[in-house]
């Protein structure tokens, strides 16, 4: 198999690998930015860490770069125009994608959003370079959980949401 081949294959594989829409935010006091992900883990409990995968090459990477603290914001069904805007879809950069959804900064000066599932704030605590993304892991200093509908997922390139099979 060529490495084209490869990597066609690589993509049309991971496509069928449905993830949760999570928002990773970032402020470095100049800047605020981010981008949406499903490319978040649990790393640890004790004390809880998260990793998230970011392409060196995104916009949001020298922020956070720069920020050492950023939020995880877990998307709730109702909120795709927020993924939307977090990916840059038309061109949506910077502070202007937190536009439609309310927000608040912790102390710290990480933000997270009212709207969301769940709310992570985290402390950089690693990064580790591998090729073209930045594998960031972050203490958890911060964690709210909230009530909403079904969590927005990602799969096939098209946003959905979950459906207990018990619902079915």
């Amino acid at each position: 198999m060529s490495d084209k081949e490869l990597g066609h294959d690589f993509r049309q594989a991971m496509r069928q690998m449905a993830g949760s829409v999570c928002v990773i935010t970032a402020d470095d006091g100049q800047e605020r930015t981010g981008l949406a992900a499903t490319s978040v883990v649990s790393v640890s409990m004790d004390p809880p860490e998260l990793l998230v995968s970011v392409n060196r090459s995104s916009s949001s990477w020298p922020v956070l770069e720069k920020a050492g603290r950023f939020g995880i914001n877990v998307l709730n069904c109702s909120q795709q125009h927020v993924a939307e805007n977090f990916s840059g879809k038309g061109g949506v950069r910077g502070a202007e994608r937190y536009a439609n959804d309310d927000w608040t900064q912790t102390a710290e000066g990480v933000w997270l959003s009212h709207k969301a599932l769940a709310v992570f704030a985290c402390e950089v605590e690693k990064v580790v370079e591998h090729r073209q993304h930045a594998l960031i892991v972050g203490k958890v200093f911060f964690i709210e959980t909230l009530p909403g509908d079904s969590p927005l997922t990602y799969w096939q390139g098209q946003y959905g949401s979950f459906a207990s099979l018990s619902s079915v």
